[in-house]
């Protein structure tokens, strides 16, 4: 790897492996953040002391208000819906946005993902950046083992990487469980939480982040499934100076339960295909919490976890972008993840999300109105902002007056740009990863046999590109069945951004109850 700009590691600073019982050590995401942020003017100047172990911070004037600003967002949205009905020119209005949007809409699909550097092999430890993987886990019995495992068997230099667990004050075997791997794993260290210890998951991670010492971050959820070689993948990435954080695919382990982890699979698929040919563009990549990686330095240079917010990775994203980071994406490997099983958890989990992407629009629009971020970067956010939370918004009042004057919702060429982008993109998407799986598993089938192994370079993709109509007719009915089901958005975000603007509502981290699944070969 050359012109590589990674800390020097000394070997015999490497902690010993720790349980920390104490949690007097707190990073506090807002206090003394360093000079060069652009996001200090969002701090208040007034804090409690960190050595007070009932202490909180306030709460930064940016983050409060959010029903308010909602209430004002849903007024404008649903006002200016109504008006365009009602206006003689309002559908002339439409089709001139349409149109614009469909211009970037065609650079996007026409696009190719920017190449990923090769899978990198250093020669000596002194190569290797050191890495720390944290995990916070919290009645975690059914999936801890599993993971673990995996994050202290990677094909990476054992000296040259930490796992940190918090343990947030678990009920269960979790604790015991960490305990028992401990004298096996010589990377695992345990931080255990006390029941006073806020802040979900952001408190977590910023509480062990002050003893870690790894110049890249990794963050994992507990039901996360890792291939070996995810670091030597992930970390070339971060040879480019401005690339403050990488987002591998996540990929669903209980894929071929049913209909709903199925789409699952092709909905995240379509996630990092779009996010691809976004940074391909100059627009912004999405940090999604399980399989992120983070620069330490862009990570401390804008304060940490916000602990004010239900979706830590998707603030977090904002914040690195306002402070001119990158962030890239990878679609192989991918991290393994459990999909919710029924439409009642995806209903509570898509609710969640939805409401936490939502609020970083309401948090920190006035930066976004600063210039913080480049004309590229800001166009993509405005594109997508229409999209995935404008345009759902509307649909509520435009259905309305649409039945009211009996005549087709004003919107409905923005919608049909929009199944068209998720579309094509989904079923691109699908295509790359077929095709990558039929070669990986080509290749597994063609090593177990010794007259094989000679053809093992070209067979797998020879014999893919002999099978066009079968491929692309499974693609096609993937990207069928996941169309259908992204429907469900339409209505999620608009009841959240409906709810949150009538009703107030307490920070409140909800957790995914993991049930333990192998990955759907």
């Amino acid at each position: 790897m050359q012109n590589k700009s990674w800390l020097a590691h000394d070997q015999k600073n490497k902690p010993n492996q720790t349980v920390a019982q104490e949690t007097t050590v707190k990073i506090n995401p807002v206090t003394n953040p360093p000079q060069q942020s652009n996001l200090n003017d969002m701090k208040d100047s007034k804090y409690i002391e960190q050595s007070d172990p009932t202490a909180i911070y306030d709460q930064p004037k940016y983050y409060q208000g959010r029903r308010r600003k909602a209430a004002v967002v849903l007024s404008m949205i649903w006002g200016g819906t109504i008006t365009l009905h009602l206006v003689s020119w309002g559908s002339w209005f439409i089709l001139g946005l349409t149109g614009l949007l469909s211009i970037h809409a065609v650079r996007l699909l026409l696009t190719a993902p920017r190449k990923v550097p090769p899978m990198w092999t250093g020669e000596t430890s002194s190569d290797w950046p050191f890495v720390s993987l944290l995990v916070a886990a919290k009645n975690e019995e059914a999936v801890i083992q599993n993971l673990v495992q995996g994050l202290c068997n990677l094909d990476y230099p054992k000296d040259c990487y930490e796992v940190w667990v918090i343990d947030d004050n678990s009920s269960d075997q979790t604790a015991l469980l960490l305990e028992q791997m401990m004298p096996e794993y010589q990377q695992l260290n345990v931080l255990r939480r006390k029941p006073s210890d806020r802040g979900g998951k952001s408190g977590a991670l910023n509480q062990v982040l002050p003893l870690t010492q790894g110049e890249i971050i990794g963050v994992f959820d507990a039901d996360a499934q890792v291939s070996q070689d995810l670091l030597r993948q992930v970390l070339p990435l971060f040879e480019h100076q401005q690339v403050g954080g990488v987002q591998t695919r996540k990929a669903i382990a209980n894929e071929l339960t049913n209909f709903w982890t199925r789409s699952q699979a092709a909905e995240m698929v379509l996630d990092t295909t779009l996010q691809q040919k976004r940074v391909a563009l100059g627009g912004m990549g999405e940090l999604r919490g399980n399989g992120q990686f983070v620069r330490r330095q862009a990570l401390e240079q804008c304060g940490g976890w916000n602990e004010q917010t239900i979706t830590d990775d998707l603030d977090l994203t904002f914040r690195l972008h306002l402070d001119q980071w990158d962030i890239e994406l990878i679609m192989f490997p991918p991290v393994a993840e459990e999909g919710v099983t029924n439409a009642k958890a995806l209903w509570h989990q898509r609710n969640r999300w939805a409401e936490g992407g939502y609020q970083r629009y309401l948090d920190y629009w006035p930066l976004f109105l600063r210039n913080r971020m480049n004309f590229l970067k800001r166009w993509d956010l405005f594109y997508f902002l229409i999209f995935q939370y404008l345009l759902p918004t509307a649909a509520i009042p435009d259905c309305l007056m649409a039945i009211l004057l009996r005549r087709p919702p004003i919107t409905s060429p923005m919608t049909m740009l929009a199944l068209t982008l998720s579309f094509f993109s989904m079923f691109l998407g699908l295509r790359r990863t077929q095709k990558q799986q039929f070669i990986e598993q080509a290749e597994s089938e063609l090593t177990l046999s010794p007259a094989g192994r000679d053809h093992v370079e070209t067979l797998p993709q020879t014999t893919y590109q002999r099978q066009p109509l079968r491929t692309w007719l499974i693609a096609l009915l993937q990207t069928l069945r996941g169309t259908l089901y992204m429907f469900h958005w339409f209505i999620v975000i608009g009841s959240v951004t409906a709810r949150i603007s009538v009703r107030p509502k307490r920070l409140k981290w909800v957790k995914t109850v993991h049930q333990g699944h192998e990955t759907a070969q």
